[in-house]
């Protein structure tokens, strides 16, 4: 930064501090969201530039949709014709999702959200 310039910026952010500028912002005193959570810390750069440029890769728009479902799923009612169709739906996301990782396995007890679900209903 240009010298000096940091002080004007650190100066007119004190006095909007001071204003109230900052008290009634939108999700102040609550946890941020991290919407990408189940990305590898490591992917997780590369997923926000894809990400932003409009691009997801196919195993991450399928594991959104997944978890989608998933919630659909825990929502419904317990016999419904619509549960029932949300779970073929699951299985059949879970199988694709399956086929796209190709020679590594995957198993709904390693999702969060499944893992979750089930300690849910057992407790």
């Amino acid at each position: 930064m240009i010298p000096g310039f940091e002080a004007i910026v650190e100066d007119r952010i004190k006095k909007a501090r001071e204003n109230g500028a900052f008290d009634n912002l939108e999700g102040a005193n609550k946890p941020l969201k991290f919407e990408d959570q189940h990305i590898p810390q490591e992917f997780r750069l590369a997923h926000k530039i894809l990400k932003n440029s409009g691009f997801l890769p196919p195993e991450v728009e399928l594991k959104k949709k997944i978890t989608q479902v998933e919630d659909l799923l825990e929502a419904a009612q317990v016999d419904s014709p619509e549960r029932i169709k949300m779970q073929k739906k699951l299985n059949y996301l879970l199988t694709k999702l399956n086929t796209i990782r190709g020679d590594r396995p995957f198993s709904p007890l390693l999702s969060d959200t499944y893992r979750d679900t089930i300690i849910k209903k057992i407790s």
